[in-house]
């Protein structure tokens, strides 16, 4: 974790900005004391969290017919119809 003082994150704000968007957290002090942290936001949007929950969920499910009965066999004739 980097530390960085007030005096000097005003001068660079965005290289800052730019380091805490790339997941480092930057830990703000005023006179030699920790005041702040900037840590990104490790929130994942709604979309991507469905997309986490499916591809957890890939593989996993049996996939058929779910109506037909297992012992019968569908010869396809006019009586079956």
């Amino acid at each position: 974790m980097q530390s960085v003082n007030v005096t000097e994150l005003r001068q660079h704000l965005p290289d800052y900005l730019k380091q805490v968007q790339q997941g480092e957290e930057i830990e703000i002090t005023l006179h030699g004391k920790i005041i702040a942290r900037m840590v990104p936001d490790r929130k994942e949007s709604k979309r991507d969290a469905a997309l986490n929950r499916l591809s957890a969920l890939r593989g996993s499910m049996i996939v058929g017919d779910i109506l037909a009965p297992l012992d019968e066999t569908w010869s396809g004739d006019a009586d079956n119809l």
